[in-house]
């Protein structure tokens, strides 16, 4: 069996992943949607991480267990992402800490055979990766946490394209605090 490529993404209403300013305040991570997202990325086998998500990540998460002010969830979050495999996909970084490796392009290829690689799913993060890895086909699986938000600007999860991909809902999930986990995997083209 083949592991599935993930895509994980906080999104607001109107479909944006971040505001007009690069912003990421809107966020509502709370100690439940954290510790949903520690359970969820503690069996992947990988972190798929463009330049600019890696290094928002890399400026935080090793040290985060260390603060005073860093709740349980973050704690665990730390130890996770610092112990995971990552591998960062860049054409300018020279190299990359925390158990993580710099590959330059996405070659279809290679993807495949890390897909073919036993161990657990691999997760996608950011949203010029996610852009090419849709134009390359090869998503399996979308996990959209829609924010109850309308930012109205800002940057679109999904560029205009002449992809079409067909998919199927698996399971949705409401968070307290009104977040709305969209799960949806491929679907066999009509």
């Amino acid at each position: 069996m083949t592991r599935k490529i993930i895509l994980m993404m906080s999104v607001s209403i109107d479909g944006f992943i971040e505001g007009p300013n690069r912003e990421l305040d809107w966020h509502m991570v709370d100690d439940e949607l954290h510790s949903h997202f520690n359970e969820q990325l503690r069996a992947m086998g990988a972190f798929l991480d463009g330049r600019v998500m890696y290094e928002l990540m890399a400026s935080f998460w090793p040290t985060a267990d260390a603060d005073p002010s860093s709740t349980p969830p973050m704690v665990e979050f730390a130890r996770i992402w610092r112990e995971m495999p990552k591998i960062v996909y860049s054409r300018t970084l020279e190299r990359a800490d925390w158990n993580a490796r710099v590959v330059r392009d996405v070659v279809v290829d290679e993807v495949l055979e890390l897909k073919a690689q036993p161990g657990g799913d691999l997760v996608l993060g950011g949203a010029d990766l996610a852009a090419a890895f849709m134009r390359l086909d090869l998503i399996d699986e979308y996990r959209l946490y829609v924010h109850p938000i309308v930012l109205g600007q800002g940057k679109p999860l999904f560029p205009a394209s002449d992809a079409r991909i067909n998919l199927r809902l698996v399971e949705t999930r409401t968070f307290g605090n009104g977040v709305v986990l969209l799960r949806y995997e491929r679907s066999p083209s009509p």
